[in-house]
């Protein structure tokens, strides 16, 4: 996965001709609406691991297993405000991003629920990425004492970085895309002290503690959630499969029929938590909030619940 909708059709037809009967893909929202499109066409089941848009699972055939966009920003909101964090709430967000933008834009709609006021919303895109001085100053400006940062770990780890040059150190607060900032080359763990994410994996939790070393010792890196949620994405469909009770002479379609009616009717208890879906393919399970603390720079991910 490119993050590139062509070449993901392309994939999606190669695996077709290669008889294909079920798909765990795609990893990212772009390439995922493209490809969600053909395998409804073609009544093909796809479980997508962290395809997180809403029109990621579009059609009755698909389903995944991160949370969708909406209830990550939604329940950022709502931890925010439950827990007093902060009541002036400051967001930096990458607009060509259906990921961030998503997540921002169901935030938002909840913040005043929760008595939070969004004092200052700064974009980016993917082409302007590096130098965030622009958002930071607005974001300082407005007396935000959180920023909401619905972005993947790279761009946050440079807007930490110029955040502590600025002698600006409010809150950071991400979502699941933020799991990874830790392995970043060259960053200064230290700057990542307090921050908090919202995300249903964590390489420290004890119940996933055999996951994580057999994912260390294949690979020689620790896994992020994208690699939680495609090991959980697996055990999934082997659940439904084998509740299905589907034999693998059967057509893609007919396997499709009864592997979305399986999907509704089991539950996981993965390295992302205990899950079990709706029809219209989206997970239930308990968000849970992380904060990552550093000592002798060594960081670590502990429950902020």
């Amino acid at each position: 996965d490119e993050n590139d909708p062509e070449k993901a059709i392309n994939a999606y037809n190669t695996l077709k001709d290669w008889n294909m009967q079920m798909l765990l893909g795609t990893v990212t929202s772009k390439p995922c609406i493209a490809v969600v499109a053909e395998t409804a066409a073609d009544n093909l089941f796809q479980l997508t691991p962290s395809g997180s848009a809403v029109e990621s699972i579009s059609g009755g055939n698909a389903f995944r297993v991160c949370y969708s966009d909406p209830d990550q920003g939604r329940a950022s909101a709502q931890y925010i405000g439950e827990h007093k964090l902060a009541t002036k709430i400051a967001i930096i967000y990458d607009s060509s991003s259906e990921y961030s933008d998503g997540i921002r834009e169901s935030f938002v709609a909840e913040a005043p629920n929760q008595g939070l006021e969004v004092v200052a919303s700064e974009a980016f895109t993917s082409d302007n990425n590096t130098d965030f001085s622009v958002q930071l100053d607005k974001a300082k400006e407005s007396g935000a004492d959180l920023v909401f940062l619905p972005i993947y770990y790279q761009e946050a780890s440079v807007i930490l970085k110029q955040a502590n040059d600025k002698d600006f150190h409010p809150q950071f607060f991400g979502c699941d895309g933020m799991d990874g900032i830790l392995s970043v080359d060259g960053f200064d763990k230290s700057l990542a002290e307090g921050l908090m994410l919202l995300t249903p994996f964590s390489v420290d939790e004890e119940s996933s503690q055999d996951f994580v070393t057999a994912y260390r010792d294949a690979y020689g890196i620790d896994p992020l959630q994208f690699a939680a949620d495609a090991y959980d994405g697996v055990y999934a469909i082997k659940a439904a499969a084998e509740k299905a009770e589907i034999t693998p002479d059967m057509s893609a379609s007919d396997i499709c029929d009864k592997v979305k009616v399986a999907m509704t009717e089991i539950t996981l208890d993965g390295v992302t938590g205990s899950t079990t879906w709706t029809a219209d393919g989206e997970p239930t399970k308990a968000p849970q909030v992380m904060k990552i603390t550093v000592t002798d720079g060594v960081g670590s991910y502990v429950s902020a619940q």
